[in-house]
């Protein structure tokens, strides 16, 4: 079934404009520089919440950057990954690498941003699962790599978002504690 999904988005529900728009969406270096501003602006005029957001989320894709590279390296143990291009001929191959870093990373974004921004930031998850197509239909993963990545990074965010939370509460009070009376938990805003 992984087989049949993958080669009938990646050779059937194609067109010369979707084939343009999905590697756009995948390619991080066109949205880097917009990515880095957007950033840099919210840090500026934000206030906490933007800024534990960010760091949250910065933290999240480095720690998630890192367990792929560890997990992808793993994995080429037990099987040596091939670059595959999906043609008729290919059908016997074997797929793509696990996991997806672009799925990763996205992933961890939507889990921080919905955490943070309950009313608005569920949204990400439709750029998410965009970027995640987009692997499937550029031939970079099969279907259920991005399926488990999701899940693995979801499962992953959720464990560095915990684990951030339980420093900033023992680390602020003492650290920062005018900061820390006025924030008493990073993630959760009491006011809401």
């Amino acid at each position: 079934m992984d087989q049949a999904i993958f080669h009938l988005i990646n050779e059937r529900w194609t067109n010369p404009g979707l084939d343009l728009f999905m590697a756009a969406l995948s390619d991080i270096e066109i949205w880097q520089p917009l990515l880095i501003v957007i950033g840099l602006v919210t840090l500026v005029v934000g206030g906490f919440k933007v800024r534990a957001c960010i760091f949250c989320l910065l933290f999240s894709i480095l720690i998630a950057d890192q367990f792929t590279g560890l997990l992808k390296s793993a994995i080429t143990l037990f099987k040596k990954p091939t670059i595959r291009y999906s043609d008729q001929t290919d059908r016997n191959r074997s797929g793509p690498s696990f996991p997806s870093g672009h799925m990763m990373n996205n992933t961890a974004a939507a889990v921080c941003l919905t955490l943070f921004y309950r009313r608005r930031g569920w949204l990400y998850w439709i750029v998410a699962a965009a970027i995640g197509y987009s692997r499937i239909y550029l031939g970079g993963h099969w279907p259920s790599d991005v399926i488990a990545t999701l899940f693995l990074a979801a499962g992953e965010t959720f464990l560095i978002l915990a684990a951030l939370e339980v420093v900033w509460r023992r680390g602020a009070q003492k650290w920062a504690p005018e900061v820390y009376g006025r924030h008493p938990s990073l993630i959760v805003d009491p006011t809401r």
